[in-house]
């Protein structure tokens, strides 16, 4: 009884398609962090179109209108018309109750989250040595937040725009925070 291997031809068919199999996956992981990026931005741009629509409507911040109570019935309170948005819990209700977001918000502790699951604000901040108004996007991948920053602005995190609280490493460190200033 004779045994028999596998010859080396044999064994290279299956490394190349387990190289195949590998690349396909690691490709398909790229593809879907690209989508969680665009996603990400579309949120970031609508969130400033509802503002600035806002903003045309009732001539005032959403979160800091002062007749909140009187524009969007519902509302759970007013902003101090300050122009900062320090009423960031509000923001996103008096933005939904206008018909300007989807999403139902308590004015109080629910908030949005972006397609990478951290937490969303409409915020006056200081992020990356710049502060105003904008939309602040926690606990994001350094890779989506350099590519956010790059398709939005200059790419850099502390200049322009869009800002980090942290540099971009390219090593799965985490941004705590990303702010789209408008």
């Amino acid at each position: 009884m004779r045994h028999r291997g596998f010859t080396l031809v044999e064994i290279a068919i299956v490394l190349v398609i387990i190289g195949l199999l590998l690349g396909g996956v690691l490709k398909g992981q790229a593809l879907i962090d690209s989508a969680k990026v665009k996603s990400i931005i579309q949120q970031a741009t609508a969130l400033q179109a509802a503002v600035n629509a806002y903003q045309d409507r009732f001539h005032a911040l959403p979160g800091d209108d002062i007749l909140a109570t009187t524009h969007v019935p519902g509302a759970t309170g007013n902003g101090n018309g300050d122009g900062q948005i320090t009423e960031y819990q509000l923001a996103p209700q008096h933005l939904a109750l206008a018909g300007l977001i989807t999403g139902s918000y308590n004015g109080t502790t629910d908030f949005m989250t972006s397609a990478q699951g951290g937490a969303v604000y409409i915020y006056n901040d200081v992020v990356g040595g710049r502060g105003g108004n904008g939309i602040r996007i926690d606990n994001l991948p350094d890779t989506f937040a350099q590519e956010i920053d790059a398709k939005l602005d200059d790419g850099k995190p502390d200049s322009g725009s869009v800002r980090a609280t942290g540099p971009y490493t390219n090593n799965g460190t985490i941004i705590t925070r990303l702010a789209i200033f408008f």
